[in-house]
């Protein structure tokens, strides 16, 4: 039986306090403790789309990596550039988004890096030979670090029911081809109405998929390898992923990411859920998403299917029903601590441990 530590947060809007309880936090589970001298430790969050308030504050991001500083090692924070259309497609407008939201070296003591995966030094293609992927297409940061630490922000999601430290982990360190993979069965779609035909997406393909036909562009799924490079070099956003394609397995394929992940980190691995101002959408919204339940509290394990399951049943204890149900009929995000437990990632049994603050 795996161990989650808790600290209670009432009021998420006492930015102060809940530092202090960041603190208390770490102090108390030691979650930290496994990071040794001049480790290089990914520190992986989601830095939040243009207007999102829901991510994890800079200020309580600083309080994780200036307590890895004071272990004489050398954190980063860091993610990967979205599949979807918005101000975190690219290295350049992820890094503009991450600053203006205050992740900056002066705020959190560490600097943040976007891999550009345009750059094939920049993948490693990770054999894991499972159900449903059978080779991850992973950042390789994440892989070549000394360390990881997942910071997530415990909230609802379209896709997977709700997301936590296992999907962090899962999609947030694979490549836009690794989410597309995730994501979806087939090729990318053009939305006519938006496309003017430019062909700028058929110069980004490396397989020649797409061609012109009459006036209409054409992506041709036999060729497509799911790259993504199309979508993101669209500057008319005609170009996206029929998401419901793969959504009756993408819980799974999820996980599977997430061991390829995980697996090379043994023993080296930490998780922090916030699972504070709790929305019905990840924080891929560019809105100010409202909440959907009252403020828990933040979490802390080195198991990550005991750290998410832990936050799940606290949400629902809290609410009496089962909200991110209600949110995504239908969705089950049982299922992805259920695949992750029986693939070896964590145990759903748990012991809860309350800090005092």
């Amino acid at each position: 039986m795996s161990k989650v530590y808790f600290v209670p947060v009432k009021d998420a809007d006492r930015i102060e306090d809940v530092r202090r309880k960041v603190t208390a936090l770490l102090d108390e589970s030691k979650i930290l403790d496994f990071i040794r001298n001049d480790d290089d430790v990914a520190v992986k969050i989601h830095f939040g789309e243009e207007r999102n308030t829901g991510h994890v504050r800079p200020e309580y991001a600083g309080v994780i990596c200036k307590k890895i500083l004071a272990k004489k090692a050398r954190p980063f924070l860091t993610d990967t550039n979205t599949l979807y259309r918005g101000k975190r497609t690219n290295v350049p407008d992820h890094l503009k988004i991450a600053h203006e939201h205050g992740f900056t070296k002066n705020t959190c003591g560490a600097e943040v890096i976007i891999p550009d995966d345009d750059l094939k030094a920049n993948v490693i293609d990770v054999a894991i030979n499972g159900t449903f992927i059978k080779k991850a297409k992973i950042a390789a940061l994440f892989l070549q670090a000394d360390a990881l630490v997942g910071i997530a922000h415990f909230k609802g999601h379209l896709m997977t029911g709700f997301g936590g430290a296992l999907k962090n982990i899962g999609m947030g360190c694979a490549t836009r081809e690794g989410k597309l993979m995730q994501h979806s069965e087939i090729a990318p779609v053009i939305e006519v109405e938006k496309c003017d035909a430019c062909m700028t997406c058929a110069k980004r393909c490396p397989t020649d998929a797409i061609s012109l036909k009459g006036h209409r562009v054409y992506i041709d799924s036999s060729k497509c390898i799911g790259c993504a490079s199309c979508i993101a070099a669209c500057v008319h956003e005609a170009i996206d992923v029929d998401w419901e394609a793969g959504g009756s397995m993408v819980q799974e394929k999820m996980i599977e990411y997430a061991s390829a992940v995980l697996r090379s980190k043994k023993n080296k691995c930490a998780f922090i859920n916030f699972a504070i101002k709790i929305t019905k959408e990840c924080d891929c919204l560019a809105k100010d998403d409202p909440r959907i339940a009252p403020d828990i509290g933040i979490f802390a394990s080195t198991d990550p299917v005991s750290i998410d399951k832990a936050c799940f049943d606290s949400v629902l204890d809290a609410c009496g029903k089962d909200i991110f149900k209600l949110a995504h009929p239908s969705r089950d995000g049982g299922k992805q601590v259920r695949y992750a437990a029986e693939l070896g990632l964590g145990e759903l049994k748990y012991e809860l441990a309350q800090v005092m603050t």
